[in-house]
């Protein structure tokens, strides 16, 4: 018997699984100073720097500012003025408040983003077998109602031709973020309640997604599109790891309940 026929959804995370960043953020943050008549800044101190300030403001104000109430573009600006600074940047304010608005916008676009080609594809055979599909992710409420769509990834209560997820869970929206298990506990609620054991979640994540994902009882399956060398411990701990989503496809139809590990 297929691990498929014992399921009745599939949860996946999005970034790094469903779709990836295009180029470096030094491109959209280079992109910016120019359109004000600045030259590039250096993308490795810009890079370095935008590490610490996203982190700091993780860890200062989790899930986007969701529990201050902090507006999405609020929590940004700090972030992306203390990128600039951390890398050497200390624009004024009006000049930093124009490169910002581009870089707000540019990010809340699908311009940064590119799906995997085998992403569309493998959420409607899944939701062609008779299961929901739910999306878990660390992001904000412009993933939901701009990025995703504006990528083909349409929410079928939204939009019922080409609906490729049927509920999301994200972090900014329900203040929860992973590896907290809480947020695959909502997951099954928004899934119908459905049994754990029910539920298979993938994502590209031993700490965010796998862990967690088995902790409420759900099976959970790991993605290595890139290589990771993580990805060895992954497969030493027991976790299936595969290469991409056309993998997993034949490894939930394979009546083999092995795991194809590459």
């Amino acid at each position: 018997m297929s691990l498929l026929s014992k399921l009745r959804c599939i949860t996946l995370d999005v970034t790094g699984t469903l779709i990836a960043y295009k180029g470096e953020l030094g491109d959209y943050y280079c992109i910016a100073a120019k359109s004000v008549g600045l030259p590039c800044p250096d993308y490795k101190r810009v890079h370095e720097g935008f590490k610490l300030a996203y982190s700091e403001m993780a860890k200062k104000y989790p899930c986007f500012g969701h529990a201050v109430k902090m507006p999405n573009i609020v929590w940004w600006k700090t972030v992306v003025r203390n990128s600039f600074i951390r890398a050497g940047y200390d624009y004024d304010e009006e000049t930093f408040e124009k490169i910002f608005r581009r870089i707000y916008a540019s990010f809340g676009s699908s311009a940064p983003y590119t799906i995997f080609p085998d992403s569309q594809p493998f959420l409607r055979w899944v939701r062609e077998s008779g299961l929901k599909v739910g999306l878990v992710s660390n992001a904000e409420y412009r993933y939901q109602d701009v990025i995703l769509p504006a990528l083909g990834l349409n929410e079928a209560s939204v939009q019922y031709n080409g609906s490729a997820w049927d509920f999301g869970v994200f972090s900014g929206i329900e203040g929860v973020e992973k590896p907290d298990p809480r947020i695959y506990e909502i997951a099954l609620e928004r899934a119908g309640n459905v049994a754990p054991e029910e539920v298979l979640h993938i994502g590209d994540s031993m700490r965010k997604d796998y862990l967690p994902a088995k902790s409420v009882g759900m099976h959970a399956l790991l993605l290595d599109r890139f290589k990771t060398p993580d990805a060895d411990n992954w497969r030493k701990s027991g976790a299936p790891v595969l290469p991409d989503l056309v993998a997993a496809k034949e490894w939930l139809a394979s009546e083999k309940l092995t795991c194809q590990q590459a």
